[in-house]
């Protein structure tokens, strides 16, 4: 049920990327060819930010079934030592919870935002930063592909 588990968030990362990169060129383009913000623009960050809570929820599933977190959990002040433990048991989660958060502020400023201008500027600061944040924290020396171990 792990392995299964790890492979299901091991492909929504792939569709995380996607959804991310399409948002962030959706709000690029809109904000330096002076477009008019659209329902098509608001839909991409809404799916950038909906499959980062799948993913977050995939995520939560899988830290508390994970051997290296339990095995940190256990004694923190050696996980905190090493860095494959801590990367799992804290800086991993906790940057993708940011990263999860400053989506969710990308969707909600643009759509605060008065002018069109300002809602493509909101969104492409807000998912970008989402998307640095995300690109920082994969787990890049683990398998890029599911279910190859």
């Amino acid at each position: 049920m792990f392995n299964g588990i790890l492979d299901l968030h091991n492909l929504l990362r792939w569709l995380v990327l996607v959804a991310g990169a399409y948002a962030i060129f959706k709000a690029v383009m809109g904000m330096t060819a002076n477009k008019t913000w659209e329902k098509s623009d608001k839909i991409a960050g809404s799916i950038f930010a909906g499959i980062i809570d799948l993913q977050l929820l995939v995520g939560f599933g899988l830290y508390f079934m994970s051997p290296i977190v339990k095995a940190a959990l256990a004694d923190m002040s050696a996980a905190m030592k090493d860095p494959v433990s801590r990367q799992f048991a804290v800086e991993h989660i906790s940057i993708m919870i940011i990263a999860a958060v400053l989506a969710h502020l990308g969707s909600i400023m643009s759509k605060r935002a008065s002018t069109d201008s300002a809602k493509f500027r909101m969104a492409a600061i807000f998912y970008s930063l989402a998307m640095l944040s995300i690109l920082y924290a994969i787990p890049w020396s683990r398998t890029l592909i599911p279910g190859m171990r």
